[in-house]
């Protein structure tokens, strides 16, 4: 019969070793991301995503929708990021749809061409300018995502998220009223000082 501090040795070297046995069944799916810049926008100013990929392996092609509140944003351009192309190969990259549904940029899609590996690692696939046209709330999220390897298989990921905050710009009148009640702040304390 085993001691007890036996017994304990044995269970977490069992342990142990079915943990190292499977590590794929340990490993994180990559993440889908948005970076904002800057992270919060005043209407007429405008906001740059980056869409971001982490920790994929041999990406060779993607597309996705995104979804935002048409009430705050406005979809001004698009562009590829460099994660796709990184290698100096050639690639593909489009918005099939960006200003036809409102609140939603469809299907943006990117590829490499020919029979070489994709790209493994993390970095920007897309480029998103939208103006801001309203003050408030509006969270961005991924929708129709489809990512494949090399071999057409799917890569399962991670679809993140983003809210931005909006606010309007403040009236003029609101700037002189500040500055009456400013000014008269000054007068009343000159006032007591004498």
């Amino acid at each position: 019969m085993l001691s007890l501090k036996e017994w304990k040795y044995q269970a977490g070297a069992a342990l142990l070793a079915a943990a190292f046995a499977a590590p794929s069944a340990y490993a994180a799916d990559p993440v889908l991301s948005i970076v904002a810049t800057p992270s919060s926008g005043v209407v007429g100013s405008t906001i740059d995503l980056d869409i971001r990929i982490a920790g994929v392996t041999d990406l060779y092609g993607y597309n996705f929708s995104l979804v935002f509140n048409p009430a705050y944003l406005q979809v001004a351009g698009s562009s590829e990021g460099a994660f796709l192309g990184s290698d100096g190969g050639a690639t593909d990259f489009g918005v099939a749809d960006a200003t036809g549904t409102p609140g939603v940029v469809s299907y943006v899609y990117g590829s490499k061409f020919g029979q070489v590996p994709g790209m493994s690692g993390s970095g920007s696939l897309a480029h998103l300018t939208f103006n801001v046209i309203g003050a408030g709330t509006s969270t961005l999220s991924f929708t129709d995502a489809l990512f494949l390897n090399s071999n057409l298989a799917d890569i399962t990921t991670q679809l993140g998220t983003q809210t931005l905050v909006t606010t309007a710009v403040p009236e003029p009148s609101a700037y002189l009223m500040l500055g009456v009640g400013l000014v008269g702040l000054a007068a009343l304390r000159r006032r007591k000082a004498c």
